[in-house]
């Protein structure tokens, strides 16, 4: 199966990468020019990015890029809720493969809050968020179940993060593996992103795609919450 085989929402637009290479190095081109355009045109810009190991390439493509630094924000779309220093920590993958060189001039603001309980540090995460400008570029992943950012099916919070209308930026979440817990921005924060993008690798990924986009419910695969216009998608084998 080839990307563009898939029956694609109008204004969805796909991008076909010969190899994660490729991938990694026109999305940090691609992202870069919206990010100046945003500053040209309101003086800053906001990046979202998700964690893992998937976007490490991307993540040192993109700290290569000529931009004023100090005028872009950094945040994350999710967040395990562990220490900075742990292993699993996105805010230090970020922090190790992104803000580096020219780049560390960027502002952050991360997720992980110390805290006596996780619906505790999902508050304290939710109060730091007020402080994030509207969102000018979201890079996305997804997992092989459907999920993203750390919107996984069956999450006992995952009905109130896709309401339209909910009222929290960031709600505590539980990954169906270790660690379980889990932070995540909410659907409204997410979808009023000015430019979404999602980027996949693999024929794995590219059947729960087409899986998404043939079922109805964003509850068993919330990523179909987001695969609509605009949105643009990155894949390579």
């Amino acid at each position: 199966m080839a990307i563009s085989e898939l029956d694609l929402p109008i204004g969805v637009v796909a991008h076909s990468l010969a190899d994660p290479q490729l991938l990694a190095e026109t999305l940090a081109r691609d992202v870069a020019a919206a990010l100046r355009t945003a500053i040209d045109s309101r003086g800053t810009a906001t990046l979202v990015v998700s964690g893992g190991r998937s976007p490490i390439a991307f993540f040192e493509c993109l700290a290569r890029q000529v931009l004023p630094w100090p005028q872009v924000l950094v945040s994350l779309a999710d967040e395990r809720w562990v220490p900075v220093n742990h292993a699993t920590s996105n805010e230090a993958l970020v922090r190790r493969h992104l803000l580096r060189g020219p780049a560390a001039a960027a502002r952050f603001i991360g997720l992980y809050q110390v805290a006596g309980s996780l619906e505790q540090a999902a508050l304290k995460a939710d109060q730091a968020l007020a402080e994030l400008p509207p969102i000018d570029v979201l890079v996305l992943g997804m997992g092989d179940d459907g999920h993203t950012a750390s919107l996984f099916p069956d999450s006992p919070n995952l009905a109130l993060a896709l309401q339209p209308d909910c009222p929290r930026r960031c709600l505590p979440m539980q990954a169906p593996s270790e660690p379980r817990q889990r932070l995540s921005l909410t659907l409204p924060l997410l979808a009023a992103a000015r430019l979404s993008l999602l980027a996949i690798q693999g024929p794995a990924k590219l059947a729960t795609l087409s899986a998404a986009l043939s079922h109805d419910a964003a509850s068993s695969m919330p990523i179909r919450a987001f695969l609509h216009s605009p949105l643009e998608i990155y894949w390579c084998p």
